[in-house]
């Protein structure tokens, strides 16, 4: 019998420590801009799949003053908090059923296509993102290690041990609500020690090395992940080379890195 806008702050409070903040606000933000105008008022489980479906229409017939609508990932996306919040109440409050299942789904998930870079491409690349140091080795660390955004703005000098050509990743930076944030990596596994190139470790203890008053905890690269986008876009047109996700650039590291793994398997088993 509870009200929809009622049970909302219920689940919000509930699922707040077992995800990630960022994680939570962009849900909070789906909730209140894209749901609760539409359901506040319903009692739970007067909510029907008719209704669902009305609501569906509202979202895909969407348009703004240029006559964009909605991407078909943002609806699929919207689609599943829905469902999500319906699913938490038949789980843990005894909702006979998820009118949101039943009503079926909308929007497409997202293309797993990726694009990348030929080593020629980047060479392209990074050499036109050369005249701002910050980009370079931004770029730099981003291509040959196969780090990514969130790991990278948080780096810090003590995360490097130059003798050993070594970066120690253990944290993520994030900016939310205006503030700086620090937080864990994505994943348990994310927690590792990535082996850079000996070009690279000399490149980058120079450059930390010229950084006034950094001190060892201090973040090196204090820039903004759009900042990142500007320079991808900025590089991109003034190289030629075709744009592709900043996110994209790790993998050519993490294919040639398995690459060698199994190389060694291989050779080790050989040997025995």
């Amino acid at each position: 019998d509870m009200y929809f806008e009622d049970f909302v702050d219920l689940y919000l409070n509930d699922i707040k420590s077992r995800i990630k903040y960022n994680t939570w606000l962009t849900k909070k933000h789906i909730v209140e801009k894209k749901i609760l105008p539409y359901f506040s008022k319903k009692k739970l489980q007067e909510i029907k799949p008719s209704d669902i479906r009305q609501w569906q229409n509202t979202m895909m017939n969407y348009r703004n003053k240029q006559g964009e609508g909605y991407s078909q990932v943002y609806l699929k996306t919207i689609h599943n908090q829905l469902s999500a919040i319906l699913n938490h109440a038949v789980n843990f409050y005894d909702l006979k059923s998820n009118a949101a299942r039943k009503a079926g789904s909308m929007g497409k998930e997202r293309t797993k296509e990726m694009l990348f870079w030929t080593k020629e491409e980047y060479m392209k690349f990074i050499e036109a993102v050369a005249d701002k140091p910050i980009s370079f080795y931004a770029f730099e660390i981003l291509y040959w290690c196969g780090v990514r955004m969130g790991e990278l703005l948080a780096l810090t000098p003590a995360d490097f041990d130059f003798q050993a050509c070594t970066i120690r990743i253990n944290k993520s930076y994030q900016r939310l609500e205006g503030k700086d944030i620090i937080t864990d990596p994505k994943t348990v596994k994310s927690n590792r020690m990535i082996t850079m190139p000996e070009f690279l470790s000399e490149e980058l203890e120079s450059y930390i090395g010229m950084l006034y008053g950094l001190n060892e905890n201090d973040r090196i690269f204090q820039i903004s992940k759009s900042y990142l986008h500007h320079e991808m876009d900025r590089g991109c047109k003034e190289s030629g080379v075709k744009r592709i996700r900043i996110h994209d650039l790790r993998h050519p590291y993490v294919k040639h890195t398995t690459k060698n793994i199994i190389f060694e398997k291989q050779k080790s088993q050989f040997i025995k």
